[in-house]
């Protein structure tokens, strides 16, 4: 038996990088996994290889920039597993550029999905688990929260946002059983930077793959996977006392920078 045998896990943005890895290691551990995403065809690709590994798995297409969809679709987990015990809220957008390059469009939409997605999923996820004597919530984060990323305007203001609600619903719902914490990571190796690389940087993308590891104080850049074991411990029994936290996945980024 895993560690989650029996337990209902959302997981938003959970069909590609990091929110796969976190959907596929959930499942590992037996837990009935719910997948929330707006891209069909990576979320049917990562249901199917965790139902090859006998993982338990619905696909559920929801746009958490959308409240009455996201309660409609947390409705719809709860009638299907009979509740909700973890909450991973992963889904997210990137945006780069200074505060001039950002159009108010680009904040807009940043703020959508970033701020009021997780907002959504808070929401209707809290209402559950109060009612249901508790559970655990994680947040996806970012160094971003901390320290000033350059040209990250719109990103690092929808992650600091995203810390901040961390803290207010560990504080609001402590006594109700529910833990929130975040988990904050450096540059972690996905679709999305080899996408970047190739783009932006036709013919360099070794070179710059390199330069940006090095940013990174170990001298490589995460992995999906090692962000999916932290979530998954911080949901966990083990992390009983851990609540309000913004736990660094950074490579020594933020403590050991020059």
């Amino acid at each position: 038996m895993g560690k989650f045998e029996e337990k209902t896990v959302i997981v938003t943005g959970g069909a590609s990088g990091i929110g796969k890895a976190i959907s596929m290691l959930f499942a590992e551990e037996n837990a009935q996994v719910a997948l929330l995403d707006i891209d069909v065809e990576s979320a049917t690709e990562t249901v199917q290889e965790i139902r090859q590994n006998d993982g338990s798995v619905t696909f559920f297409e929801c746009d958490v920039s959308d409240s009455e969809e996201v309660h409609e679709t947390v409705d719809d987990v709860v009638d299907t597993y009979g509740g909700l015990d973890v909450l991973i809220n992963n889904a997210g957008i990137a945006h780069i550029g200074t505060v001039e390059e950002t159009t108010e469009e680009e904040l807009d939409r940043v703020y959508e999905v970033n701020v009021k997605g997780v907002y959504n999923c808070l929401k209707a996820g809290v209402e559950v688990m109060k009612g249901d004597g508790g559970g655990a919530i994680v947040n996806i984060a970012s160094v971003a929260s901390h320290v000033g990323i350059p040209d990250r305007f719109a990103y690092s203001m929808s992650k600091g946002a995203v810390l901040t609600m961390t803290y207010s619903v560990a504080r609001d719902y402590v006594e109700d059983g529910i833990r929130c914490n975040a988990v904050s990571p450096a540059r972690i190796h996905t679709p999305f930077v080899d996408g970047f690389l190739s783009e932006n940087y036709p013919g360099e993308e070794e070179e710059m793959f390199e330069e940006l590891s090095q940013t990174q104080p170990i001298g490589r850049m995460g992995e999906p996977e090692e962000v999916a074991k932290l979530c998954l411990y911080l949901s966990s029994d083990d992390a009983g006392f851990i609540t309000g936290s913004s736990m660094p996945i950074d490579g020594g980024f933020m403590s050991l920078k020059d």
